[in-house]
């Protein structure tokens, strides 16, 4: 019974990515601010880290990755590395950080978008050897924060309640049973 709840979950994790995938291609092409589009892949990837764990996270953070590569033509494997690496914080994140204060979860998603950004950037510089941009790098670096942020205070109580009930689903219930 627990595998066919895992089974329905991972199901739904990625349902969830191609629901986010339509908003980011079709949605967010008429919604953005100055040209600069969210980045929803991050506060998945991010959410999973911090929910489920590295099982599912960093696998699922590769893949997306790399599907998102793929799909838009760029350089295979960068994204896929990033989106692990930040599957790998929200693991991080989850076992220092609390995951009930909306607070925390902004600076997260602020700071993983930070990550992905500067990642991307540096690689793409060093790739095609282009000159440094750095007020462009900034401006769109910090609209995408500001987006990703946004939404994430819109979506938080959806994140929260669907991230413990994942929660419950993946990860074992550690119970002490004597105090020390």
């Amino acid at each position: 019974m627990k595998y066919l709840k895992k089974a329905i979950s991972i199901i739904g994790i990625i349902l969830t990515f191609y629901i986010l995938y339509f908003l980011q291609i079709n949605f967010f092409n008429w919604f953005n601010i100055a040209g600069v589009k969210p980045n929803l892949f991050i506060v998945l990837v991010l959410c999973l880290g911090l929910f489920i764990g590295r099982n599912v996270a960093i696998p699922f953070g590769f893949f997306c990755g790399i599907y998102l590569d793929v799909l838009t033509g760029r350089q295979i494997g960068i994204s896929a590395i990033i989106y692990a690496a930040i599957g790998l914080l929200g693991v991080y994140f989850d076992k220092n950080f609390s995951k009930d204060s909306k607070i925390t979860i902004l600076l997260m998603v602020a700071g993983s978008t930070v990550l992905f950004e500067t990642v991307n950037y540096i690689y793409t510089i060093a790739r095609n050897g282009i000159p440094l941009q750095l007020f462009g790098f900034l401006k769109i670096t910090i609209l995408e924060v500001i987006f990703n942020v946004l939404l994430t205070i819109i979506l938080y109580p959806l994140i929260k309640s669907v991230g413990y009930s994942l929660e419950n689903i993946f990860k074992k219930k550690k119970i002490l049973t004597r105090y020390f």
